[in-house]
């Protein structure tokens, strides 16, 4: 996975929404890979993020995602157009428009942000210019690191922060905790969070020093689509 956003709204694109008969609109998690879009509803869960609804698949393994009707996979190769609407603080939630060909038709699609704010890095719209760059092949990608296996807690932790959110040490050692059942000293927890941003394979959020947010590095690098 290059990119993840949660509580994506999907709507239809213009005209294409009569077309394909009244499609209607749904939220869900947008992922972004070297080959291909996907928009994913299963497995939904429901959170109460800073006064917002959110209603998001947590993708932690795109492999996981089951090829069925409720989920949506757009190869990079079949889109004819990525186009970002909105900006940072405007009235215009930012958005994602994206048209393509399949079995002969342009379909359309516009996912919208719905976790938008001027303390982010990175809006939806920013997406294009990447989406872009990936089907001319302008896009660079960087090597990180291959992630230590679960036996150890430095695995442990990448699981946790495979879905490519920011978290901080506290739902860290939660997750990890939860999904091993195990219990968790918090400085072991910073010790192994910290060495694995030394790999590479994990980024310390600079804002947030004081109360360390940790994510998943992203092969994008430089132009990473990161939100914070």
């Amino acid at each position: 996975m290059l990119a993840q956003e949660q509580g994506v709204l999907m709507r239809g694109a213009g005209l294409k929404k009569e077309m394909e008969g009244g499609f209607a609109e749904q939220e869900g998690t947008l992922i972004l890979t070297d080959r291909q879009l996907v928009f994913v509803t299963t497995d939904e869960r429901e959170e109460r993020f800073y006064g917002f609804h959110l209603i998001y698949s947590d993708v932690k393994d795109l492999a996981s995602v089951p090829h069925v009707p409720a989920n949506t996979f757009i190869p990079l190769s079949s889109i004819s157009s990525a186009t970002g609407h909105g900006s940072k603080g405007g009235l215009e939630r930012p958005s994602l428009e994206i048209k393509w060909n399949e079995g002969g038709k342009e379909l359309g699609r516009v996912f919208i942000e719905t976790l938008s704010g001027r303390t982010r890095r990175k809006n939806l719209n920013d997406w294009a210019r990447v989406i872009q760059c990936l089907k001319t092949g302008e896009q660079k990608l960087i090597s990180i690191p291959r992630a230590p296996t679960v036996d150890s807690l430095q695995g442990k932790v990448m699981l946790i922060l495979a879905d490519m959110q920011s978290k901080g040490l506290l739902t860290i050692e939660n997750e990890v905790e939860t999904a091993f059942k195990i219990k968790l000293d918090p400085d072991e927890v910073q010790t192994a969070c910290d060495a694995l941003v030394s790999q590479g394979l994990v980024k310390l959020e600079p804002s947030l020093k004081e109360d360390p947010f940790y994510r998943k590095a992203s092969p994008l690098g430089e132009d990473e689509l990161a939100d914070y």
